[in-house]
């Protein structure tokens, strides 16, 4: 049978690991290759910062600074001589840019299946895209792909779409890749012990909250004072990076807590440390709590976004409330003084992972949803090679 072309095309693909980045290589990694010829395109700027070796497949530079200029409809153009060329069956959209501007082309194109996917609450929007989405949302997508069941209610009821056509594809990880990542790391000579190292992998952005991780590590030096909290991530916000600098010097936690900056050895940094502890103000789904919990950590988390749907209270965590860093603090204290406790819950957060937050589970549906759109578009498929379609349902059961 002929290979299903896709594209998709996201915003920036500046790494090939972390966020929507490393989704997407999974996808293109696991998709069945003799069902589906999978293609990126990206709107990213600087094209020595894409990282187009990491995908094992085609990926097309489109770069735009502005979506509303001549630059951008230039793109556009390109982008619809693209899915023409290659006769792209489906357009898998991630981010605004793509999906408004790629909505627009793909719909333009006459490409048969458009997906928009959702990744967070939409909470970041600017106003002109809040009200295109509204505008324009219920008209470009045949399938909204929301990461979580919160991400899903938000996105019906802000841009008025169809119940119908919005489905919960949950992140999933990569089990053998995980396991496969050495237990020791060697970062910049830091060298962790094995006792009582709390771990936040988060890129320093003020979404991240870093400044209640600060305050909850000044609660729990009193108490616990050969805790280390490692921050894991890129400073990409630089007036934010220097704000949360100062708090340190402020509160006296410079000892206690490293910025270790980016790392391509994050699991291995997991695997080392004995708690996971996010603060953020949101979250669509996080999938630095998914490979913690896949690393067996126990993950104290606020009570945002999708992380319910991860962190069940007292079986593999606790949710905290937002900016509460004496309650954070006391949750920390309490696993570090339980090793047993804090064993459980991570051995219940693997558990987890595999039962539901697998990349086999979300391969097999997202290929389901895809051969049921095929299926309504006129395109045959074989049933018996490939998932039957699921149920919007299912997927939110998953």
């Amino acid at each position: 049978m002929e290979k299903v072309p896709v594209l998709f095309l996201i915003d920036v693909l500046y790494t090939a690991y972390g966020g929507a980045e490393g989704v997407l290589r999974k996808m293109v990694l696991h998709l069945p290759p003799d069902r589906y010829r999978c293609s990126i395109a990206t709107f990213s700027t600087r094209s020595s910062l894409v990282a187009v070796d990491e995908y094992p497949c085609p990926v097309h530079l489109f770069p735009i600074r502005r979506m509303y200029d001549w630059e951008a409809f230039l793109a556009g153009l390109r982008l619809a001589r693209l899915v023409k060329s290659e006769g792209i069956q489906i357009l898998h959209t991630f981010f605004p840019a793509s999906d408004l501007l790629g909505g627009i082309v793909g719909n333009l194109s006459g490409c048969p299946i458009v997906i928009s996917s959702r990744r967070d609450t939409g909470s970041q929007r600017s106003a002109a895209e809040r009200l295109a989405y509204r505008c324009l949302g219920r008209r470009l997508f045949d399938q909204v792909h929301a990461v979580s069941d919160c991400v899903r209610k938000g996105h019906i009821r802000q841009d008025r779409l169809d119940p119908n056509k919005v489905v919960t594809v949950h992140n999933g990880v990569d089990l053998r890749e995980i396991d496969a990542a050495p237990k020791t790391v060697n970062l910049s000579g830091l060298v962790l012990s094995r006792t009582q190292n709390i771990v936040c992998v988060a890129n320093l952005r003020p979404i991240k909250n870093i400044e209640m991780l600060l305050r909850t590590a000044a609660i729990v030096r009193q108490q616990a004072p050969l805790a280390r909290f490692l921050i894991v991530g890129s400073a990409f916000d630089q007036e934010y990076s220097d704000q949360v600098g100062k708090l340190a010097q402020a509160l006296d936690v410079n000892r206690t807590v490293t910025f270790t900056g980016p790392s391509s050895e994050v699991v291995s940094i997991l695997k080392a440390c004995d708690i996971f502890f996010l603060p953020s103000r949101s979250e669509g789904l996080s999938n630095a709590i998914l490979e913690a919990m896949a690393c067996r950590l126990p993950c104290v988390v606020t009570a945002v976004g999708g992380n319910p749907e991860l962190v069940h209270e007292g079986s593999n965590g606790y949710l905290v409330p937002l900016d509460d860093a004496e309650v954070a603090a006391a949750r920390i204290l309490e696993l570090l003084r339980c090793p047993d406790t804090a064993k459980q819950m991570g051995d219940a957060g693997r558990r987890i992972v595999q039962s539901r937050f697998s990349v086999e589970t979300m391969i097999r549906n997202l290929t389901g949803l895809y051969e049921g759109l095929l299926a309504g578009s006129g395109r045959t498929i074989r049933a018996e090679q490939y998932d039957q379609p699921l149920h919007s349902e299912e997927v939110l059961r998953d």
